[in-house]
């Protein structure tokens, strides 16, 4: 528990990407798993969707 305090205290960013983006892929499994996506079509949306929650920890840290 203290390694992750640490590298939460270390890498505030990284550690709200990382945060940000299992969430962001758990809404997006939850919103979409009934579309019927290939394998490929997921690959890119979870793709996207981490980035995207890389650009929204980005933002945050512009305080």
């Amino acid at each position: 528990m203290q390694a992750l305090k640490k590298f939460w205290n270390d890498h505030p960013v990284l550690s709200n990407w990382l945060v940000l983006a299992i969430g962001f892929v758990v809404i997006l499994f939850f919103s979409a798993r009934h579309v019927g996506f290939t394998l490929s079509q997921w690959t890119a949306l979870i793709v996207t969707t981490i980035l995207l929650a890389g650009l929204c920890a980005w933002i945050l840290d512009w305080e």
